[in-house]
């Protein structure tokens, strides 16, 4: 269900401004592979200012993770950061980038307590 991601990166490419990314300058690559396909996704950051597209060029984060893994990311069923302490995203670069960018992805779903 690729649609989660686009939907994710396309939105954030029409906000322009993103307050909780105003302390982040950089350009992070997202690698989403599906197969053999490999969907790529740049996003520039500069003190909040967002550009997305999928062109290519110099980054100073790479974030490398299977497609499906991702939408679950951007659909708040999965944390980024503990991916990538099992493995399951591959890094390369500045990290403090990433966990900047990591306040965008939605927490997980709210578990109803039992009404204690």
């Amino acid at each position: 269900m690729p649609e989660a991601t686009t939907e994710f990166f396309e939105r954030l490419g029409r906000g322009g401004h993103e307050r909780l990314l105003e302390k982040a300058h950089g350009r992070i690559r997202f690698e989403l592979v599906n197969g053999k396909h490999v969907e790529r996704w740049l996003v520039v950051v500069d003190k909040g200012d967002v550009d997305v597209s999928h062109k290519n060029g110099k980054t100073d984060s790479t974030l490398r993770t299977s497609q499906a893994l991702f939408d679950d990311i951007v659909r708040g069923r999965e944390n980024a950061m503990a991916a990538v302490l099992r493995g399951a995203i591959e890094l390369d670069g500045d990290p403090e980038l990433v966990l900047l960018f990591q306040r965008l992805f939605p927490g997980p779903p709210q578990v109803d307590g039992g009404g204690r």
